[in-house]
């Protein structure tokens, strides 16, 4: 009998415990769950008693997840250190063809250098170049639409989820199939705001619009070297396994810190705290998560979850509440305890690609869905921008993406 036959089901609690955590805390005690040495705290309380279950029942487990942990942070945390090296400024005219090309620009490059990378290195600049219009949140509301969320679906380096899908065993290049879904949402949605910003444009105050044009600077780029560190990265998980592939980065991230003067990093606001946060919390989450995955493997078929729709929308649905990275495998490993075709990871290519878009995409849907997305929304209150409350996001999201959702499942997923 194996190690997932003999867990009761209540061994998932903690599991359950922490993502709610993450997405309660955040909103019940923000004071509180401010400091990383307290979400530490919560990653340990839960996590203890599942590593003294694995050590004691299945060690190879906990040695198997730890490697992925330690994969998975190192990646992050190179292109968090690498892309705060480059610092993007500039006041160009505020025009919706402008700000429609650098959403454009960060939905592409979202999947090369991370939606964290991306969003941190153009949100600034962004933010600069609108400074003088009077209708600012809806550029801001799709630049985390489309560049902290749904632009990072074409590579492993786009979105947490995607790399894990890699360390599972998902080919490197196999995302590049989810290009017609990318390709749809990125297309329709900067329509949809080219459309919206062109009718704002239109209503802003005269002296708004002379201001803005009397402020132009050029746009300028500091810490380009960063860029080859970025190809570098990709690269290296390309084409090299662990422990090289870790190593590669490390190093790279390095080369970074030690070449990259210190004003620019400090322009860009960049501390380790950001990185330091997924690491405690992560750690929490792949303990936990040991159990809850074993469980779904051997016991998923009895959730009724069969079809690529209903994989879309469950995925997407936790995802928009729930860390999406956590979200994505307990959904792939409910996938492989179905017993279908076994084409990829041993799952059908619809179901992968149901479950991948799933966790990119809808994490867009609230200000906690994907880590950028408060990140974004916090540097533009620093910017004097007037942000929707969370349910005033929410109504935004639901306006623009839901029905966007509903198009793409009738296309892809049906």
């Amino acid at each position: 009998m194996t190690t997932a036959a003999l867990l009761p089901v209540y061994t998932v609690v903690p599991f359950v415990v922490i993502l709610l955590g993450i997405a309660v805390l955040p909103l019940a005690a923000p004071r509180w769950w401010e400091s990383n040495r307290n979400k530490l705290l919560v990653s340990i309380v839960l996590g203890l008693p599942v590593l003294v279950l694995y050590l004691v029942r299945e060690p190879s487990a906990l040695v198997h997840m730890a490697e992925e942990y330690a994969s998975f942070i190192v990646l992050l945390a190179a292109l968090y250190v690498i892309s705060g090296g480059i610092l993007m400024r500039g006041d160009l005219l505020a025009t919706p063809r402008v700000n429609s090309t650098f959403l454009a620009i960060g939905s592409v490059l979202a999947s090369f250098i991370g939606t964290t990378g991306a969003s941190m290195l153009l949100v600034r600049a962004l933010l600069q170049t609108n400074r003088e219009r009077a209708r600012v949140t809806h550029t801001v509301i799709f630049f985390i639409f489309l560049v902290s969320n749904i632009g990072g679906m074409l590579t492993p380096l786009g979105d947490p989820p995607l790399f894990l899908g890699y360390l599972q065993g998902v080919p490197f290049g196999w995302t590049f199939r989810l290009w017609p879904h990318w390709l749809l949402m990125v297309g329709v949605l900067l329509v949809t705001y080219f459309v919206w910003d062109t009718l704002l444009y239109t209503r802003e105050p005269l002296a708004a619009l002379r201001r803005d044009r009397a402020r132009v600077e050029p746009l300028r780029v500091r810490g380009a070297l960063n860029g080859l560190g970025l190809a570098g990265v990709v690269l290296a998980v390309a084409f090299l396994g662990a422990p090289a592939r870790e190593a590669v980065l490390v190093a790279l991230a390095a080369a970074s810190l030690w070449r990259t003067p210190r004003e620019i990093r400090r322009a860009n606001g960049f501390t380790a705290s950001p990185i330091v946060e997924v690491a405690v919390v992560f750690f929490g989450i792949f303990l936990t998560m040991i159990p809850a995955l074993e469980l779904l493997r051997l016991r998923g078929g009895e959730l009724g979850v069969r079809a690529p729709w209903q994989f879309f929308w469950a995925t997407g649905a936790l995802s928009s509440f729930l860390d999406n990275a956590p979200t994505y495998l307990t959904f792939l490993a409910l996938g492989q305890g179905l017993g279908l075709a076994r084409e990829v990871v041993d799952v059908p290519h619809t179901i992968l690609a149901a479950i991948s878009v799933g966790a990119v995409a809808m994490g867009a849907n609230s200000y906690i869905g994907n880590a950028p997305n408060f990140m974004v929304k916090s540097i533009a209150e620093e910017q004097g921008v007037r942000m929707p409350s969370f349910f005033g996001y929410m109504l935004y999201s639901g306006v623009v993406l839901l029905p966007l959702f509903a198009v793409v499942t009738l296309i892809f997923f049906r």
